[in-house]
């Protein structure tokens, strides 16, 4: 086994394996696993026995050093992977645990990655459970979807293509043709990292103060699902439910009937701050939003504790590469940002818009890679 590069899986003993696809599971989650981590990890484990699974957790604390801040969310991958454990906790003081819902996108991102891989009134805290048939429009957001994807921020993606000067010279391919060419130099081969969209995560209220808005708002998502192939959509109220696979049919119809199914808490109350921690406290979940472009669809009347839905914000800034809210009480010119909970995450937020239109939030979806002021700046009349 060469000390610089991963072995192939099915090379590996039987006993090996678990120990090599968590190291696929932390790179998958965005930690920054090398090759030669993954193979020292392996000795470590070897060297030590095992006697528990303690030791084959230091060898990994050890091997494939997670950093400190992520440290939590490192244990939450390994407990998930060697235990089976997959409880979501919400922090908060005296909450129920929120219910998460998820589509089963979980074995299809594998496979998926295994191909690719070369109005307030109406808001309240309770709980109601309903299920609603959405209708949609077939023609309204078809340029939409076709622009979403070229319209995303970017990222320099660690893979690299070939090009014709620039970038870094491809040591080995240049190397081969020399060795091909009988010693004569060449021009050298150069390769170059790739741009590529960032991650839109879209996250819809679902609660009774929007029943006016939430279908218009699952049409738009099924519109960015299917023209940004790594969008990931999410609906909250008093629970938290997965709609990324439900949206991925083409066919819009089937695709909202498919949603609509899914979500059991339609037109009922609203617990920002609870659903939002919970999605956080799921490190796969938690994963999509890591630099990603993140639209919160909320008029953001948080009728519990503001505190929470601050943590939840706070947290989602720090991990996401832009952070916005889209509420359709902007719609109202008299509209001020003036409750507890708004006046508290309006720091945190880079835009706070109109989210009373879809011709409005698709403007503003398309315009998501260009740098604008941050929320506090444009509404500093309210603070």
């Amino acid at each position: 086994m060469s000390p610089t590069s991963a072995p192939d899986p099915s090379d590996l003993p039987q006993a090996a394996r678990p120990l090599f696809g968590f190291a696929r599971l932390l790179r998958r989650h965005g930690f920054p696993v090398a090759p030669e981590q993954v193979t020292g990890f392996m000795q470590a484990v070897y060297l030590l026995g095992p006697r528990s699974m303690d030791d084959i957790r230091e060898a990994a604390l050890a091997m494939l050093a997670p950093q400190p801040d992520r440290r939590d969310e490192f244990e939450a991958h390994f407990r998930s992977w060697f235990y089976g454990e997959a409880a979501a906790v919400v922090e908060g003081e005296g909450e129920d645990e929120t219910e998460i819902k998820d589509d089963g996108g979980a074995i299809e991102e594998q496979l998926e990655i295994q191909r690719t891989e070369t109005g307030g009134e109406l808001s309240s805290a309770a709980e109601q459970l309903s299920r609603r048939e959405l209708q949609s429009d077939r023609s309204r957001l078809t340029n939409f979807q076709r622009r979403i994807s070229d319209s995303l921020p970017r990222r320099r993606s660690f893979r690299t293509v070939r090009t014709a000067s620039g970038g870094h010279v491809d040591l080995r391919r240049s190397l081969r043709s020399i060795l091909g060419s009988d010693g004569d130099i060449p021009s050298p081969r150069w390769r170059k990292r790739q741009t590529v969209p960032r991650r839109l995560l879209v996250l819809i209220d679902v609660s009774g103060s929007m029943k006016l808005h939430t279908a218009d708002y699952l049409r738009l998502a099924h519109a960015v699902v299917q023209g940004a192939p790594h969008a990931e959509v999410f609906s909250f109220a008093t629970r938290l439910t997965r709609l990324t696979s439900a949206l991925r049919v083409r066919d819009r119809d089937q695709a909202l009937a498919r949603a609509s199914e899914l979500v059991d808490d339609w037109d009922g109350g609203t617990q920002i701050g609870a659903t939002l921690l919970a999605f956080l406290s799921v490190p796969r979940f938690s994963a999509f939003a890591r630099g990603a472009s993140v639209v919160i669809l909320s008029d953001a009347l948080e009728r519990g504790d503001p505190a929470a839905m601050q943590l939840a914000v706070q947290r989602f800034a720090a991990r996401a590469h832009r952070l916005s809210l889209a509420t359709p009480l902007a719609g109202d010119p008299r509209f001020r940002p003036e409750t507890a909970a708004l006046k508290a995450i309006l720091p945190l937020l880079d835009d706070l818009v109109d989210g009373s239109s879809i011709a409005g939030l698709t403007r503003f979806l398309l315009s998501l890679a260009r740098s604008a002021p941050d929320a506090k700046t444009l509404w500093r009349r309210a603070s």
